[in-house]
């Protein structure tokens, strides 16, 4: 666990006294056909997409839109709102150097093709097979729940290496696929952080910084997006920094985007800095529901179930609104995991395991098709509990 500052105290005094965002406009329901898997659906235009050159933006699609935009500025960069217009537009990076480009091997599967094979064979013969449609069908119902307004989901850890941003791709890969409404993935580690490169952006060029002085509420969605990171299955991505040594997130900026975007995106999922920082907190106590991950080692656990006994001490609400995730570092890591599971469900929070996935461990972008059936089933269910914890607070 971290020392100093006692930073458990401040977390304890953001989660008790912290106020929630204003509440602005509803975000759609999902649709309950896409009941499988976390491949994106082909030919499926996103809400809020870009509309191509001398095409307007339907009216009924984009509510909140305040009239004329500016045509951008030489150099292609975007419009920027007269009243609050950045000292400059800001060049667009590479998420990962070109230079380190051919480091990176081909994607690899995370089940050999005899496993995959295997099991296939196994759902053409088995009498369960119906069952594990059934229950995938029930986990679509809760994750394409409708919202009144922005759900909030933040991930954080107690120390790095613990696989936050991994997680946080993950949930938000399942809520962009589940949901109709956009998504929004929120980078607040701008400190190198690697959710970009998980989610396979090529660019960037927008930060959180330069959103908040930005982002005004006449705004369509249209507009806003025009300063986020598009990806598939209508997610866009905020980064923290733009991979830059030593960028800082203030926390009045973050709390002016999260405040500005929460109405435009049905959930946002936040990638946090590793507690106790002060951005984390601020984050965490702003959230519906929040998501602790930890490495599945001895030490890891031993660490976990000590934060979760002080957070007994903690309002009801921040233990009922949490969800634990166990990383498998490795295949076989010696641990008794499902002693390891009942322990910390002994404190009263959901425990999840994320299965060790050998297309995860290699890094790079997260390609949905080569992840193992059993880690796309684990993160589905994450996510299925994750924001049907976040529900139940407003």
């Amino acid at each position: 666990m971290p020392n100093g500052d006692n930073w458990q105290g401040e977390v304890l005094r953001d989660l008790r006294d912290g106020a929630q965002p204003p509440a602005r406009g509803t975000a759609a329901s999902g649709d309950t056909a896409r009941a499988q898997g976390l491949a994106p659906q082909g030919g499926q235009q996103p809400h809020g997409a870009a509309v191509p050159a001398g095409q307007a933006a339907p009216a009924a699609e984009h509510p909140y839109r305040a009239g004329h935009v500016p045509p951008p500025p030489p150099g292609g960069g975007r419009p920027v709102p007269p009243s609050r217009a950045v000292a400059r537009t800001p060049d667009s990076r590479p998420a990962v150097d070109s230079a380190l480009a051919a480091v990176g091997r081909k994607p690899r599967h995370a089940e050999p093709f005899a496993a995959r094979a295997a099991h296939a064979l196994w759902r053409i013969v088995s009498s369960s097979a119906s069952q594990e449609v059934a229950d995938a069908t029930r986990t679509a119902e809760v994750l394409q729940q409708p919202v009144t307004t922005g759900r909030q989901i933040a991930i954080t850890s107690i120390r790095g290496g613990a696989g936050k941003s991994t997680v946080a791709a993950l949930l938000g890969t399942t809520y962009a696929h589940y949901r109709k409404d956009p998504v929004l993935f929120v980078e607040a580690d701008p400190a190198l952080g690697s959710l970009p490169v998980r989610l396979g952006a090529e660019a960037l060029r927008w930060t959180t910084g330069d959103v908040a002085d930005i982002v005004e509420p006449q705004m369509s969605l249209l507009d806003v997006t025009g300063y986020l990171v598009q990806l598939r299955d209508n997610a866009w991505l905020l980064p923290g920094s733009q991979g830059q040594i030593g960028a800082m997130l203030d926390t009045r900026a973050y709390e002016r985007v999260m405040v500005a975007l929460r109405r435009y995106f049905g959930v946002t999922v936040v990638d946090c800095e590793t507690l106790p920082a002060e951005v984390a907190r601020v984050a965490l106590s702003a959230s519906q529901a929040r998501v602790l991950t930890t490495p599945a080692t001895l030490d890891g656990i031993a660490s976990t179930h000590a934060v979760l006994q002080w957070m007994q001490t903690l309002p009801a609400h921040v233990m009922g609104s949490t969800v634990v995730v166990l990383t498998e570092q490795a295949p076989h890591s010696g641990l008794d995991l499902d002693e390891a599971v009942r322990t910390l469900r002994s404190t009263g929070t959901s425990v999840h395991v994320l299965p060790y996935d050998r297309h995860l461990a290699d890094g790079g972008a997260i390609q949905a098709g080569l992840l193992a059936r059993a880690t796309r089933t684990s993160a589905t269910r994450i996510a299925a509990d994750a924001f049907q914890l976040s529900q139940k607070r407003h």
